[in-house]
């Protein structure tokens, strides 16, 4: 790999700033193979080198992948004046290496956010030419049926005259005026999935993203928790959707 400044390898990370790379080389803070290295301008090669600095073992990543359980009523954004965003939910360091929500979900929208600084592969998940599915669970009033997966199918028009690609839904249940449903879309228009429901008489109650891709959603993940994914998650992700 070709060989990196020090100060800026730790900026990348969202370690530090230059500034403050160059103050730890100075006091002694930064090893290079075990050795103080006390000038940050210094060029290594990140994936050969072993690097520590104020005492932590620095491993380095290209990029970074995250898989989030957005809560309701968090905003899908990097910031924001006045309401909490999903950076917010991460440790600062993530934000410094610029990570980004890859697409949105709607603030009273929950489940499957992925993010990341690599802004290859959130072109290729948000480009409709990709056709990524994305799936969704929603409970909505009214009582759907086999007219509605087919009106799906086709392509729903919504009532502004925005034309929708043929999606899949899936009727799992209907009881007492509500219809349990999966609604698989390979774009993300405003509220697409909210609209598209709406426009067939069953205003959504609750909607939650369950996969993206080939990933879906991690059991495990209570909303507001996050966790990078795994060398295969992202071997499998990349192969997918980058081209």
């Amino acid at each position: 790999m070709a060989t990196q400044r020090i100060d800026k390898l730790l900026t990348s990370m969202g370690l530090c700033s230059r500034k403050e790379a160059t103050a730890a080389a100075k006091r002694g803070a930064i090893l290079i193979d075990g050795v103080v290295c006390r000038d940050a301008s210094k060029k290594v090669d990140p994936e050969s080198t072993q690097i520590s600095f104020c005492g932590q073992p620095v491993c380095y990543q290209t990029h970074v992948y995250i898989m989030m359980h957005k809560p309701l009523g968090v905003l899908s954004a990097t910031e924001d004046r006045e309401q909490k965003t999903v950076l917010d939910l991460l440790p600062a360091s993530y934000r410094k290496r610029g990570v980004f929500p890859i697409g949105r979900l709607d603030k009273d929208t929950s489940g499957l956010l992925l993010l990341t600084d690599d802004g290859a592969l959130g072109h290729a998940l948000t480009s409709p030419k990709h056709a990524v599915d994305k799936v969704y669970h929603a409970e909505a009033e009214g009582l759907l049926g086999d007219a509605d997966v087919q009106a799906f199918a086709q392509g729903i028009t919504l009532r502004d005259g925005t034309r929708c690609r043929p999606a899949k839904l899936e009727i799992r249940a209907v009881r007492e005026g509500y219809s349990d449903v999966l609604v698989t879309v390979q774009e993300g228009k405003y509220h697409q999935v909210r609209r598209m429901l709406a426009s067939r008489g069953a205003p959504v109650k609750t909607l939650e993203r369950l996969s993206e891709g080939p990933l879906r959603l991690d059991a495990a993940l209570q909303p507001g928790q996050w966790r990078e994914l795994t060398q295969e998650e992202i071997a499998l992700l990349l192969a997918h959707h980058v081209t």
